[in-house]
């Protein structure tokens, strides 16, 4: 029986086991996520290549697509803990789980369609928040090469959600290390060019993340219809056949779970335009940090993965002890984790800078000490930021969600939005008064998100409510 959904034996201690079994579920899906930085960290390096006009146009239309990427990947994550509790309450639970992935891939073409009915007028969007004019246009271009890859992308976070509740997550890992490679390919030979085809830049930038996304859906669906174990939930079957109960379901857990995360890239997204009101120094260490802040937030992102998966579980069955156990020990891997890092942080942080910058060269001082103090209040939160992802993940596993949507309203743009313009216009702390704020967002978050976890008994999270067993 896989790690995703087997109990502890009586026969072993129960934490040990339960922290094993969340290893196993997690270390694909934290490797998983970073394979999706790589796919971005080789779109910026290219863009690079062709010029800084190229670069800043890509990254404002890489920042309007991520944003709605991040709210439509949001909404489709409800299969997750929908998938986990059916599984937990009946462990042949085929047609359940089929259907939750129908309709999960039903939301993804309804989101796909809309976004791109937006994205397809990314120039005008852009023009209208103020952007240069000739960035914009270059911008829009990308965009509708790019926004193609939203449906296929969209397919795959569910199929990768499939094969993790199932205890398999190591596909979606292959699936994501093949599409690095053929998104490198592509770009190199679509953006520049070669083997005789015409150099498309930033166009063919988009069209190499489209056909890279593309390659994972078509990867991870062909292992789901040829594997024994997946090919009997017959998940393309009947496509066509509606369950409105399941559907709505899945929207009132998912599209609060949209929010959060929306909530949580905009508040770092309008802390960068915060930081270019201060300088071009201050943006560059910013971005410098927040790059390395990201890179580690993938593991406790890939653990709270995990813990929504074998909480919801848990939840499935109705065993209390068991959802203790799974968001606990969750929890401790993270936090535990970031823990670590916010000393590495601290111990190291001109190596790290020195993975981006030249330390030597005159031009870069002032972006290298600003870098440093922003590491130095950055691993200040690594332990929070840990905590809030995974805290997040075990109450999605009861399908709570709502309540920490507004946690996370408050907390991001409340407490910490409202305390960064504070310290860093009010007070004149500058970047450094900023990232105070953003670690005092995170840090509400995380005590907000542990309290109502905490309170999971006392609120009647842990008790399987009937609108919470899709029809």
């Amino acid at each position: 029986m896989d790690a995703a959904r087997r109990p502890a034996p009586a026969t072993l201690p129960a934490f040990r086991f339960e922290f094993g079994a969340t290893l196993a579920l997690a270390w694909p899906l934290v490797l998983g996520n970073l394979a999706q930085i790589a796919i971005t960290t080789t779109d910026v390096v290219m863009m690079g290549r062709l010029g800084s006009e190229a670069l800043a146009a890509g990254a404002l239309g890489a920042n309007l697509y991520t944003a709605v990427q991040i709210f439509a990947t949001g909404l489709v994550a409800a299969a997750a803990p929908l998938m986990a509790a059916e599984i937990g309450r009946r462990r042949h639970a085929v047609r359940e789980v089929r259907r939750t992935v129908r309709q999960a891939m039903w939301s993804a073409v309804g989101i796909a369609i809309l976004a791109w009915i937006a994205l397809w007028h990314a120039e005008a969007i852009l023009r209208l928040l103020g952007q240069d004019p000739a960035l914009a246009e270059d911008a829009g271009r990308y965009v509708r090469a790019l926004q193609w890859s939203l449906l296929p992308l969209l397919g795959f976070t569910i199929l990768r959600t499939f094969v993790a509740v199932l205890g398999r997550p190591i596909w979606g890992l292959l699936a994501g290390l093949v599409a690095v490679a053929v998104n490198a390919a592509a770009n190199w030979t679509l953006m520049f060019g070669h083997f005789g085809l015409p150099r498309l830049e930033l166009v063919g930038a988009g069209l190499a993340s489209t056909l890279s996304c593309v390659v994972m859906f078509a990867g991870l669906a062909l292992v789901v219809r040829l594997d024994r174990r997946f090919r009997r939930y017959r998940l393309f079957g009947r496509f066509w056949r509606a369950d409105w109960p399941r559907l709505a379901r899945l929207w009132a857990v998912g599209l609060p779970i949209a929010v959060t995360m929306t909530l949580e890239v905009a508040v770092f997204n309008a802390a960068v335009f915060l930081m270019g009101l201060i300088g071009a120094a201050t943006v560059a260490a910013h971005s410098i940090a927040i790059q390395i802040a990201s890179v580690s937030f993938m593991v406790p992102l890939g653990i709270g993965q995990a813990a929504t998966i074998r909480v919801g579980v848990a939840y499935g069955r109705g065993d209390r002890e068991a959802i203790a156990r799974a968001g606990w020990s969750a929890f401790v891997l993270g936090v535990g984790f970031m823990g670590i890092m916010a000393l590495f942080m601290i111990s190291v942080p001109r190596f790290l800078i020195g993975l981006f910058l030249d330390l030597g060269a005159p031009d870069n001082v002032e972006v290298v000490a600003l870098a440093v103090s922003f590491l130095g209040i950055a691993a200040l939160f690594q332990v929070a930021d840990g905590a809030q992802a995974v805290a997040a993940g075990m109450l999605r596993g009861l399908q709570d969600t709502r309540i920490p949507m507004l946690i996370a309203a408050f907390g991001y743009w409340g407490a910490g939005f409202g305390l960064a313009l504070l310290l860093g216009f009010g007070l004149d702390l500058g970047g450094r008064g900023i990232w105070i704020g953003l670690a005092a967002a995170l840090v509400t978050v995380a005590v907000l998100m542990l309290a109502r976890w905490l309170m999971r008994e006392r609120l009647g999270l842990t008790r399987l409510r009937p609108e919470a067993r899709p029809g």
